[in-house]
Parts: structure tokens; C-alpha cells; sequence
């Protein structure tokens, strides 16, 4: 299926690696340029050669804190016109209200919260002159799946669900996208922190983590690809009808309300 993305430029956040490398990799086989942007420098330069080993693209790089509001605006400011916006920067931490302390929790949400929402303000003022754009939030099914024991991340998650829904309800007006995803479990080195965080608590020993993946679908997380196909997906002409909405990717995890 061509998804009509040849030669659009795209923004990733937290591009190294995860979900946002895997998205990277994903546009480009699309046709997409890139800019790509997170901490580290040197994983950055690892993401763009693997970009390019496999895929004819323009990808520049972009060794930024995002939870500097400063560093956001020469962010939007060195990567032009953008045609996609990939929010997806974040690592709230794990823990129930007593364990989360005021410094953490501003932190995660600086860089997260924050982050997404002062990123779009930049990037859709951009889109709006130019009459077009997408913007996706990554954001995660704990937004809709409250959970007491991350509750820093359940509450930002809902946070930006509210945020996608609101902006993306009125969007269109301007010719702009914005659509929310809700991945659950996704196989990343992120999951498998949040899964030892939890064995800690649970069973007093992070090495049981494996265990708790026997409650969800499959026995496993989503993978990395199975997020950025969506994501493409939703960001291209043949989900042109689309925004103001929140996708949930969790094979069911978020709707299984049983009483059993």
C-alpha cells in the first residue's frame, strides 16, 4: 500500500532509541526525511547510520534536553518546515504518591507533559502558515488504565489525552492532525524497567519481572514495529479523517473491564 508520504519531513523526539527509533525507521522506509532529536549525541549518530544503511533520505540530528523550553524553540527553529510531528520524549517514573517525590514528578512531566504540549505550540504555528501537518502524541494506555502505583504517569498521560482530544477537535480548521496513541506494554528497554519496578514491589525480587507478562495478550508486549506501522499509518492521506482522537494499542489490556 503506498501511504503518499514520499519526501515528507518528519520530527521524531526521543529518537535514539525505542519507540522513537523505531518510528524513525519506519518513515524513512516510507520515503520520509528526518530530523531527529533526544539527549544523547552519540546514540543519535547510531539512529541516523541506521537510517541510512537501509533508506535513500535526508536525517539530521538534533542532541537536545527537551524539557528546556529554550532548547525546544532552537529545536522548531533549525528544522524548518515539518510536515509530521512525532511527540514521543518522556520517562515519568514509576511509583505510588508516597514513593514519587515533587522534583521527579516535575521532571517526568517537564520533559513529557510539558515537553509535547510547548513542541506542538512551536511546530503548529509552522503547519498553520503552510495550511497542513500531523502531529502525534505518544502517549500510553495508563492515561485510560489508572494506575495507583504510576500515578505521576497516569495522571500525565491522561494529561495529554485530554490535550490531543482538545487541540485535534478543532484542528482541522487549520488544516492540521493531531491524534493521541495509547500503546500499553511495548518491548523496549523501558518496559522491562517498569516491569522489574513492579516484581520489586509484588514479589520483593525485580528478577521475577518475566512473570508478569503472562497477564497480558500473547504473553508479551507490542512491539516496537507494530507501534510505528500505526503510527505511519495515522500520519499519512489514508487516515486523512482522523484527529481528536486517542488510538489504543494494548491488545485488549484497557477494555478488559471482567468481573472474574
Amino acid at each position: 500500500m503506498d501511504l503518499g508520504l514520499q519526501g515528507q519531513w518528519v520530527l521524531v523526539t526521543g529518537a535514539s532509541k525505542g519507540i522513537g527509533l523505531g518510528a524513525a525507521v519506519a518513515f524513512a522506509r516510507e520515503g520520509c526525511h528526518l530530523h531527529l532529536t533526544a539527549r544523547s549525541a552519540d546514540g543519535l549518530e547510531e539512529a541516523r547510520q541506521a537510517v541510512l544503511a537501509e533508506n535513500d533520505v535526508e536525517v539530521h540530528t538534533h542532541p537536545l534536553d527537551l524539557s528546556v523550553t529554550a532548547n525546544l524553540e532552537k529545536l522548531a527553529a533549525n528544522c524548518g518546515d515539518i510536515d509530521i510531528l512525532i511527540n514521543n520524549a518522556g520517562d515519568i517514573p514509576a511509583g505510588s504518591l508516597d514513593m514519587v517525590s515533587e522534583e521527579e514528578w516535575r521532571r517526568g512531566w517537564d520533559l513529557k507533559v510539558f515537553g509535547y504540549i510547548n513542541l506542538t505550540r512551536l511546530i503548529y504555528a509552522g503547519m498553520k502558515s503552510r495550511g497542513h501537518g500531523v502531529i502525534i502524541n505518544d502517549i500510553g494506555n495508563a492515561g485510560e488504565r489508572l494506575d495507583f502505583d504510576y500515578i505521576s504517569g497516569s495522571t500525565g498521560n491522561a494529561s495529554l489525552m485530554a490535550f490531543s482530544r482538545a487541540l485535534g477537535g478543532r484542528s482541522l480548521d487549520d488544516g492540521i492532525r493531531v491524534v493521541g496513541v495509547n500503546p500499553g506494554m511495548v518491548q523496549t528497554e523501558r518496559m522491562t524497567k517498569l516491569l522489574k519496578a513492579r516484581a520489586l514491589k509484588l514479589y520483593g525480587d525485580e528478577g521475577r519481572h518475566a512473570e508478569l507478562l503472562d497477564r497480558y495478550p500473547m504473553g508479551r508486549g507490542a512491539t516496537v514495529e507494530e507501534l510505528a506501522d500505526l503510527m505511519v499509518f495515522l500520519a499519512s492521506p489514508r487516515s486523512s479523517y482522523t484527529s481528536g482522537c486517542v488510538v489504543t494499542l494494548d491488545g485488549g489490556v484497557s477494555s478488559r473491564h471482567s468481573i472474574v
